[in-house]
């Protein structure tokens, strides 16, 4: 299979440290190498939010190695799917490209208890995009 027959998708919100992590960590949970997965931040945190690495463990997903991205215009380029998360006009915009605008509320400073709810709901959106862009054959 070729590389272009792999749909590519990139998950940007403000500091990758929450909402954009979870997202992407799903995605490549759910659809392994059928997917190639990016995320990245306007203006990346230092660290990925402890309460989001907490909740995703709870799903049974490691992020403790994830660090926080900038967004380049780059990898915006090279996604077939951009995902935004609350980052508003820094995000680049090209022609030919799928966005998607997910309004989620910002894990920044929230306990695990409020990010948990955060975290269903992306989930339950990454399932329905892997249906979409990369069905298990």
């Amino acid at each position: 299979m070729s590389d272009t027959a792999t749909p590519s998708v990139l998950f940007v919100c403000v500091h990758n440290a929450g909402r954009s992590q979870m997202a992407a960590a799903f995605l490549t949970h759910f659809a392994g190498d059928r997917v190639q997965v990016r995320s990245a931040g306007s203006a990346p945190a230092d660290t990925v939010n402890p309460a989001v690495v907490e909740a995703m463990a709870e799903a049974g997903i490691d992020i403790t190695a994830e660090v926080p991205k900038v967004l380049t215009v780059e990898a915006v380029q090279a996604s077939d799917v951009v995902i935004t998360m609350g980052c508003g006009d820094t995000c680049p915009v090209f022609p030919g490209k799928r966005y998607l605008d997910w309004e989620l509320p910002d894990p920044a400073g929230q306990g695990v208890e409020a990010v948990r709810p955060i975290r269903d709901e992306i989930e339950k959106r990454i399932r329905g995009l892997v249906d979409e862009i990369a069905p298990a054959s």
